[in-house]
């Protein structure tokens, strides 16, 4: 058990505002109808990749009749269904952070051309393997804190846990994610965000001034329509974004 909460130093509260609020939203929906028209299933018991989907969509609060809308869409009981393919690009961002890029996209070359040139106009370089510095982890957090949240996460099967002063982040290999969120939630335990994601093996920490180019740099990614998750290895904790 750590410290210190790496999901809180990497992990950024996003602005509510109109704008942001529709692209989030926009993104979410994409995602549950790809998962969908690739598993095959509009049933999450058993289509894993549309139940991430969902924990994902669930966890920014998208609207019951998006998602539905989504689903049907995504089985093809709507017309005009775009289809999507998942794309990954990685670099290195402002002060030299490692960078992934997670993307779904109907036109590759619209996409990979956007995502260069904010590569190339925020200082950083789109090029160079980084995978290998981050590690696929499903990541819960609850709500609240002590002895009995920590027993149960372990009972359930967690990985890693750490403490902030009111949560509990857990960490599971990516395939036990659900199972143990689902026995932490039977225990009556509240999850707030349940979902698949990549954790760097190890942080960068950065001065104040390159934190805000990193943060202005994953922001100006985030708000690319295509672009579904972007991950790095910088500490942001103290940077002057707030992280969650």
């Amino acid at each position: 058990m750590a410290g210190h909460n790496k999901w809180s130093q990497i992990k950024r509260k996003k602005a509510a505002n109109d704008n942001q609020r529709g692209k989030i939203i926009s993104k979410h929906i994409r995602a549950i109808q790809t998962a969908v028209r690739e598993g095959g299933s509009g049933d999450p018991s058993t289509n894993l990749a549309l139940k991430n989907a969902l924990a994902a969509a669930k966890g920014d609060n998208v609207p019951a009749d998006n998602i539905e809308r989504a689903i049907e869409r995504g089985l093809g009981g709507a017309d005009g269904v775009t289809s999507f393919e998942t794309v990954v690009y990685e670099g290195y961002g402002p002060a030299g952070v490692a960078v992934m890029v997670e993307a779904l996209t109907d036109n590759r070359n619209r996409t990979a051309g956007e995502i260069r040139h904010v590569f190339s106009k925020r200082g950083g370089n789109l090029s160079g393997s980084v995978a290998w510095q981050f590690e696929s982890k499903g990541v819960i957090v609850i709500p609240a804190t002590g002895d009995e949240v920590a027993e149960a996460a372990i009972e359930a099967g967690a990985e890693d846990i750490e403490f902030e002063d009111d949560s509990t982040t857990v960490f599971t290999a990516p395939n036990e994610l659900f199972a143990v969120a689902d026995s932490l939630q039977s225990e009556g335990f509240e999850v707030s965000v349940s979902q698949l994601t990549k954790l760097p093996q190890s942080l960068t920490e950065l001065p104040a001034d390159d934190a805000d180019k990193v943060v202005a740099f994953i922001e100006a990614l985030e708000d690319l329509d295509d672009v579904q998750n972007v991950y790095s290895n910088a500490d942001l904790a103290n940077s002057g974004t707030m992280v969650s």
